[in-house]
This record gives structure tokens, C-alpha cells and sequence, in this order.
């Protein structure tokens, strides 16, 4: 049975690279490619010489169809882009849609991602994620995004461009507050490089030198701490017994609002019925 099998390249170093696929490279009747130059080399590097087809953002459609058609003819064929796992902020998603349509085998191999490579250097949590990619451009787009996205508590991973990871900073800690965070480059490169700390430290690195690269944001998730603080916000100039009955209004009982309010508070629930007895 002839395939399409998606194929991860490095996203910096060209050893990153596994035997399998250099053995499917090896073996595929053609290769789909995001820049035909930039996988020209890494094929030089590994002496593989195959057809090259053009698959990029802007010719994915007609491209995916002529691809499925060669596979449903008799061929093999692996799609790649210019760095990491096709389909992740990448080309990539169109193609393997089409082929399940269409009934045809889709084989990913495993391989370089700079999002995880980001994540796990990070010293953030790991444990629960959500991978963003690239916001808005728009700047007013973007803060609308970041909006949605304010109360989140797992990390959240972003990719940016050098020309706009500044006011994408500056966007994040004006909708997040001076969160926690670390900044990627030249990932698995020789001068690869991870700048940790608040937002406000990151963007200060930034006063002596301009950004270069391409950036991997990990943003840490809002943490118990934040919102306990946004809830005391909301009852800070109460006394327990005044936020028993501002509870109360929302139409709970005196014993669902002593619950309640001991929660909101992070108190015991024994003194917040104390001062609902006379009540």
C-alpha cells in the first residue's frame, strides 16, 4: 500500500535527525517540500537524491491534490518543511485532512519540535500545556487574544518573529500581569540561547540589543496565588458578617453562604458561622 508519510526535520542541528527518517527519505518516490533549497541541503548532507515537489502556505490545496493523486497512482511520498514536524505552525494540516478523505495512510514519524525542546527548558510547569503558536499580528488583535486566554492556569507556549517579540511581550504582561516566563532561541543551534525570569527582566535584556531569531514565548499559567488575590479584591472592604449577606443577594441560603464565603476567604467555616448567628 502506497503512503503519505509526514515527516519531521531538524530544527537546527542537522545530526537531530533519526534512521527511520532517513531510511523513509531514502525510499519515497518524491518529497514534498516547504523551500526546495532548504531541503536541497539537508538531502546533500545525507547524499539522498529525490524529485522535489513545492508545497507551502500558498499552494497547499492545489498541491495537496496533485500529491494524494501520485500517492492513489502507485507512489510514496513524504511531505516536510523547513524545520520540525509539518502541520505545527507549519504547512502540513490541509494535506493530511484531504488524505483521510480520501482514505489514504497517513504515517507521521516522531521528531524535532521546537515547542517541547522550549517547554522543557523552561522550569515551568510541564505537567499541563496548551500550545498557542503565533497571536495576531495586529497589536489590538493580539491583546484580544491574550484576553481569552488571561485565565488559563496550564503553561502556555507562543512562537514569535524577532521584529514583533517585544510588543508581544509588553501585550502579555499587560493583559497577564509581570508573569513568569522563558524565551527561546536558536534552539538545538550553536548559539542557542534562554532567557528566564518575569516579563519585565526579559524585556529589560532587550535594552542593549535587538532581538534575533526566532522566538519559542513559554508563559506560565495564572496561579492560585493570582486568583486568590483577584477574590479578595472582590471582598477585601467587607467585614465576614457584610459578605455573608452580599452572598446572601446572589439568592443562597444563610448555610450555602457561610460555605461560601469560609471558601472565598480561605478561612474555617466554624468562623464564618459565628458571625452568622445573628443574622
Amino acid at each position: 500500500m502506497t503512503r503519505l508519510y509526514m515527516v519531521p526535520t531538524p530544527i537546527g542541528n542537522l545530526k537531530d535527525i533519526s534512521l527511520r527518517v532517513l531510511e523513509v527519505l531514502s525510499e519515497v518516490d518524491r518529497i514534498a517540500c516547504e523551500d526546495t533549497r532548504v531541503t536541497a541541503k539537508l538531502l546533500n548532507r545525507y547524499e539522498i537524491r529525490k524529485p522535489l515537489i513545492s508545497y507551502r502556505e500558498h499552494n497547499e490545496m492545489e498541491a495537496s491534490a496533485f500529491i494524494l493523486d501520485k500517492v492513489e497512482a502507485g507512489e510514496n511520498i513524504a511531505l516536510v518543511t523547513d524545520a520540525g514536524m509539518p502541520g505545527i505552525s507549519d504547512p502540513g494540516e490541509v494535506i493530511v485532512k484531504k488524505a483521510i478523505e480520501r482514505g489514504i495512510e497517513v504515517n507521521v514519524l516522531p521528531g524535532p519540535s521546537a515547542l517541547i525542546n522550549a517547554l522543557v527548558s523552561s522550569g515551568l510547569d510541564t505537567g499541563r500545556f496548551t500550545f498557542i503558536g503565533f497571536l495576531d499580528k495586529a497589536k489590538k488583535k493580539k491583546r484580544d487574544e491574550l484576553q481569552l486566554l488571561k485565565e488559563r492556569e496550564e503553561t502556555l507556549i507562543f512562537y514569535e518573529a524577532p521584529h514583533r517579540i517585544l510588543d508581544t511581550l509588553s501585550a502579555v504582561m499587560e493583559v497577564f500581569g509581570d508573569r513568569r516566563v522563558s524565551l527561546s532561541r536558536e534552539l538545538t543551534k550553536l548559539y542557542e540561547e534562554h532567557l528566564r525570569g518575569t516579563i519585565s527582566e526579559v524585556l529589560k535584556s532587550f535594552e542593549e540589543k535587538q532581538p534575533k531569531g526566532e522566538f519559542v514565548l513559554v508563559v506560565s499559567g495564572k496561579s492560585q496565588e493570582e486568583i486568590q488575590m483577584e477574590r479578595e479584591e472582590g471582598f477585601i472592604h467587607l467585614s465576614i458578617k457584610e459578605h455573608i449577606l452580599e452572598v446572601m443577594k446572589e439568592g443562597l441560603t444563610k448555610k450555602d453562604a457561610v460555605k461560601k464565603v469560609a471558601e472565598l476567604r480561605g478561612i474555617p467555616k466554624k468562623e464564618v458561622y459565628k458571625e452568622s448567628l445573628d443574622l
